[in-house]
């Protein structure tokens, strides 16, 4: 069984070879849907019975390891020493860095390194992590799958 949970946050970004406007400092507002498998949970009484994950437990996790760390933050490539520096003079300014070029794909494939670890076998019924999907607008999304 197959299970997706959606979240949003904003963040900014750039991508710093670009032919075109995303060269720029900008931001998004993003969504990520987070697809598990697993098997439904059949023990009588158990508070998820009938689930392979309670919907608000994947929010709470996702939240946890990823989207509060995400949000409103400006997602930077450690190579890109220029925005780097001036991120770095902004008094507690809220960066992320990351060790790829912070394009859809590159965001949606750390994402899923990141939650892949968070998701781990938690009722004992093979919970396992399958794609996350990017959105970085309305439009245009990235999936990284296992």
């Amino acid at each position: 069984m197959l299970i997706t949970r959606r979240l949003e946050f904003d963040a900014g970004h750039r991508i710093p070879n670009h032919a075109s406007q995303c060269r720029h400092l900008h931001g998004h507002r993003y969504a990520i849907e987070i697809t598990l498998s697993g098997e439904v949970i059949r023990t009588e009484g158990a508070a998820e019975e009938g689930m392979v994950m309670d919907f608000s437990d994947v929010k709470r996790v996702a939240q946890a390891v990823l989207v509060d760390h995400w949000d409103h933050a400006f997602l930077v490539y450690r190579g890109d020493r220029v925005v780097m520096d001036f991120l770095a003079s902004l008094p507690e300014h809220k960066t992320v860095v990351l060790p790829a070029v912070p394009t859809a794909e590159n965001l949606a494939a750390e994402a899923f390194r990141i939650l892949d670890a968070a998701y781990l076998d938690t009722y004992g019924n093979q919970l396992r992590l399958q794609r996350v999907r990017l959105y970085e607008t309305p439009n245009n999304w990235v999936d990284a799958e296992r």
